[in-house]
């Protein structure tokens, strides 16, 4: 089927088609991923570049949004980075500054409507926004400027800010940015771009990261370092907490436009969200997850024959407990590349058929041997249980499991789409129960102290909500990913 293409004067959509989905299972779901650049005659390639460096973070929907000075284009559709755009249609795209969008809907549902970088015409030009996290007060923000006349395209919180944006602009842009981001809270890393000028910024406890860095003389704002490298930058630092950086022919410019909160950096970032070539806060996170999994041979040995890590991101914490246990590792699971994504299916059976597309074992690797399978997360304990399971049909002696995180007891409302609270399995189960379910032999969780020591970190210094239950901004009662929608509730519990 041909792509549907849709074009409005400076804006471009395409849609390929239904939406689809990452594999539906045991783990958290991704988040998002932006990226912008300015000062580089071909952003718009770079910026294609530094998404699909960044595509991990978000498979539902991508999108570029270009400017040269008087225009801005917008063209984003549903799918992967390489489904939406042709390298062709990317040198169609010509400007000197760009941002970028992958996404996986942490608020609102995956619809062309909701797929980034949003494109708005106001006063002062045209505005092109991009964001990672989720706002806790946007319903409250909607609410007031329905009511004051707003009319809303999307169902997406980010739409959010491009009217606070837009409704400040009397007292130009950059002080409009400004006084847009003093009304929001939550977590967000954000990219926006006017005619000129490309702005990033970060909330004030700093949840969601965002990096700058340089390629000759243009700058760079990513998700992850990972796509600075890929458009061959340096990484210079990241935006603070709270911080916003603005760039243009002038150069960059810092302003604490957020009272600094905290430093509360995403800890599951470095266990399972970012790629192990990223660095964050200077630490690398293979090395991180391999310390991680270094800690976990530690606190929970056992006599083992192999150890094999669930693909692909849990194999840096694999070796890691590999290493220090001194048993071998062994590749137990092979995960297939080439099937493509797999539609989110609602039944439990369908679910697990989407693992067994994924991943395969090796049986003549696993037959007669007792195994320590190493894992990042268990959220809802099925993949966890079915792969279990899949190890003992291809003949393993004994499974013992190891998480290289803590029980993961609460959901995420700051740009991650975890199950509700009471569908995390060790949110009601204890360890041992969880382990009866899993059908492990033996099952161990990294301690929170031993996370806090590998990345070198108090607990004030991380969002480790997901672990605690204490969420470093409050989240009020009702929130949830389709509060926008028609219909759109929440249950809490």
């Amino acid at each position: 089927m041909e792509p549907q293409v849709t074009t409005f004067p400076g804006t471009e959509f395409t849609s390929r088609g239904p939406v689809e989905a990452g594999l539906a299972g045991d783990k958290p779901r991704e988040e998002c991923g932006v990226f912008g650049v300015f000062g580089d005659r071909d952003a718009a390639g770079m910026t294609y570049c530094g998404l699909m460096a960044l595509q991990h973070r978000g498979q539902e929907s991508a999108g570029i949004a270009v400017g040269d000075g008087e225009r801005v284009r917008v063209r984003k559709g549903m799918g992967l980075v390489s489904e939406v755009f042709e390298v062709e249609q990317v040198k169609t795209l010509r400007g000197h500054i760009a941002v970028g969008h992958v996404r996986y809907s942490t608020t609102g549902t995956s619809l062309l409507a909701n797929a980034q970088p949003l494109l708005i015409k106001y006063r002062l030009g045209r505005l092109a926004l991009a964001h990672n996290g989720n706002l806790t007060n946007a319903a409250g923000l909607r609410h007031d400027l329905e009511e004051q006349g707003s009319i809303f395209q999307t169902t997406a919180d980010t739409e959010v800010i491009a009217h606070l944006v837009a409704r400040a602009s009397g007292h130009g842009f950059e002080e409009s940015v400004v006084t847009a981001l003093g009304s929001i809270t939550g977590a967000f890393a954000l990219v926006m771009m006017s005619q000129d000028t490309l702005v990033g910024a970060r909330d004030a406890y700093g949840i969601r990261p965002l990096s700058i860095g340089k390629v000759g003389s243009a700058y760079i704002l990513a998700s992850e370092t990972c796509a600075i490298d890929a458009v061959g930058g340096e990484h210079i630092r990241d935006v603070e907490p709270g911080e916003a950086v603005f760039i243009d022919r002038s150069g960059m410019r810092s302003l604490q436009a957020l009272e600094r909160k905290g430093d509360a950096l995403c800890v599951f970032e470095y266990i399972y969200f970012a790629r192990p070539d990223s660095d964050l806060r200077d630490l690398n996170v293979h090395a991180v997850r391999k310390e991680l999994g270094r800690r976990l041979a530690r606190a929970y040995p056992v006599e083992a024959d192999l150890v094999t890590g669930v693909p692909d991101s849990s194999v840096s914490a694999a070796s890691g407990y590999a290493e220090e246990a001194r048993i071998p590792y062994e590749m137990g699971l092979v995960k297939n590349r080439y099937i493509g994504r797999t539609f989110i299916q609602p039944s439990q059976s369908m679910r697990e058929f989407d693992v067994k597309l994924k991943l395969n074992p090796l049986r003549r690797v696993l037959s007669q041997k007792r195994v320590v399978l190493v894992d990042d997360s268990i959220v809802r304990g099925t993949t966890s249980k079915y792969i279990v399971q899949l190890l003992r049909d291809a003949g393993a002696a004994e499974v013992h499991l190891r998480i290289s995180s803590p029980p993961y007891r609460s959901s995420c409302y700051y740009g991650i789409d975890t199950s509700a609270t009471k569908e995390l399995i060790a949110s009601a189960k204890s360890v041992e129960q969880v382990r009866e379910y899993v059908g492990a032999d033996t099952l161990g969780y990294l301690p929170v102290k031993e996370l806090l020591d590998t990345v070198g970190r108090s607990a004030a210094g991380h969002c480790l909500a997901c672990f605690t239950g204490e969420y470093p901004v409050p989240v009020p009662e009702g929130t949830c990913k389709y509060l926008f929608e028609e219909g759109g509730h929440h249950d809490p519990t």
